[in-house]
């Protein structure tokens, strides 16, 4: 059914009631250079609907979709398999037309959902509470921040050289907004990470330090000490999560004593989808709750005792006052957070753990296999279901060889670090429980070739 409420006579109303002679007058503010002076170039004015569908078919046809072909990619993106049922779950009706809760009364489907994910995520991180989703990983990084910011009255935020390239990028960026100080490196192609110096770098003007975990080479590391460090001196440690399924294996940063723990819940419930949409986490400890920023639902009695479900706490911008807001998010990742809830559910404590088992023993294997290449070097002492190498050749170019052969190797570092020439032999792999034991040989095989064929290019 077409959508067309409004008559040429109902716009002719609308522009007299306003004073504008026609709609290009609306447009007055935009250059005249931005504006078209006609049809736009290389697209037909209309087609039929059978017709627009066969060339959207047809451009999509160019595109390569992950289970298309043997794929280690990974540094926040993972492909993990989805249950068929998530999908056809979260398109039943009382949740797909339930936008956000901001009539409770009419949306309890959703506050409930809405709270079972909180708790899935405090239980997951080991803290205390968690909201009900942010946008993504990288703002939710940054609202940590922030929210250390207004705790501590500092604005030093001391940065992993282990964390994402894409978060400290968005740090940085809001950064020039707020003033933050943002103490940062790039990583450094060795077994362990910088946590060590993580502890020297600590001082009375520090709000908080930011720790991946694992962190953007794969490399884990014990919190604890930094966690007692940072608290000595009255400093929040954030830990940041970009592979929640890792912690069906490892232990909670909450319980290493990070007081805000993020991530992106991308790799439970929620595809690939060429880039997004995803959804964030976002964790703290009770006594910094009101400091937290989105939204809360809490569970709750109606007038006749029954039980029921409200928004709880909504320090937003939306809500309140800006000045007293904790932050202009706007709303939440409704239905990726569903999604990741629903998954979550089917698999329970013990599938998770079971999930996280597959993942890691795959991982082994493939860098087992890899560690056989000669040249080929894997730096990681302990790993998930993410390592890095190190090549004889640079990494970008191996890479590439090996995309044209329809093999996605994984993530040259030198692609996210561009001005680090330390790191263009980095090669990041990420392995999951999608992949088979034949993508692995296949990947061994295609980069012993390609590596033999770039020393026979070497001139003498």
């Amino acid at each position: 059914m077409r959508y067309l409420p409004l008559e040429p006579s109902d716009r002719a109303a609308m522009l007299a009631k306003i004073g504008a002679p026609d709609i290009d007058a609306l447009f007055a503010d935009v250059p005249e250079e931005a504006r078209l002076d006609g049809p736009i170039r290389d697209l037909p004015n209309h087609a039929s609907e059978m017709a627009v569908d066969a060339a959207f078919r047809k451009m999509a046809r160019k595109n390569s979709a992950a289970a298309d072909m043997p794929f280690f990619l990974g540094c926040g993106a993972y492909r993990h398999h989805v249950p068929a049922s998530v999908d056809h779950l979260i398109q039943r009706g009382e949740f797909l037309t339930a936008y956000t809760p901001y009539q409770p009364e009419i949306a309890q489907g959703t506050l409930q959902m809405l709270f079972e994910f909180q708790t899935q995520v405090a239980r997951l991180f080991g803290t205390d509470v968690a909201n009900a989703s942010m946008y993504d990983g990288s703002t939710a990084c940054w609202e940590a921040i922030v929210m250390a910011r207004r705790i501590t009255k500092r604005g030093k935020a001391i940065l992993s050289s282990g964390l994402h390239p894409h978060y400290v990028s968005v740090a940085k960026t809001m950064a020039r907004f707020t003033r933050d100080q943002i103490v940062h490196s790039a990583p450094e192609l060795v077994a362990q990470g910088d946590t060590d110096g993580l502890l020297d770098q600590i001082d009375d003007d520090t709000s908080c330090v930011v720790v991946q975990y694992p962190d953007i080479l794969g490399r884990i590391a014990d919190m604890s000490a930094l966690a007692d460090k940072a608290h000595a001196h009255k400093v929040l440690l954030i830990a940041v999560v970009t592979e929640p399924v890792a912690l069906g294996a490892l232990t909670p940063p909450g319980e290493m004593g990070a007081d805000i723990v993020v991530g992106e819940g991308q790799s439970i419930g929620v595809g690939l989808n060429f880039g997004g949409p995803y959804v964030g986490l976002f964790g703290c400890n009770q006594k910094y709750v009101r400091q937290m920023p989105g939204r809360l639902c809490g569970e709750t009695v109606d007038a006749e005792g029954k039980r029921g479900y409200v928004l709880t706490l909504s320090t937003r911008e939306q809500h309140i006052r800006r000045e007293k807001a904790t932050s202009n998010i706007c709303t939440n990742s409704g239905l990726c957070a569903l999604a990741f809830s629903i998954h979550m559910t089917l698999l329970g404590e013990a599938g998770l753990r079971k999930l996280a088992a597959i993942n890691h023993a795959k991982a082994v294997r493939a860098a087992d296999r890899l560690a056989e290449i000669p040249g080929v070097d894997v730096i990681n002492d302990a790993f998930f279901n993410e390592f890095t190498v190190t090549l004889p050749e640079r990494a970008r170019r191996i890479v590439r060889t090996l995309a044209d052969q329809r093999i996605l190797a994984g993530v040259a570092l030198n692609r996210m670090y561009p001005d680090e020439e330390a790191l263009a032999h980095g090669l990041v792999v990420a392995v999951t429980e999608t992949t088979s034991d034949e993508d692995i040989e296949t990947l061994a095989e295609a980069l012993e070739a390609a590596l033999a064929s770039a020393r026979e290019e070497v001139p003498a």
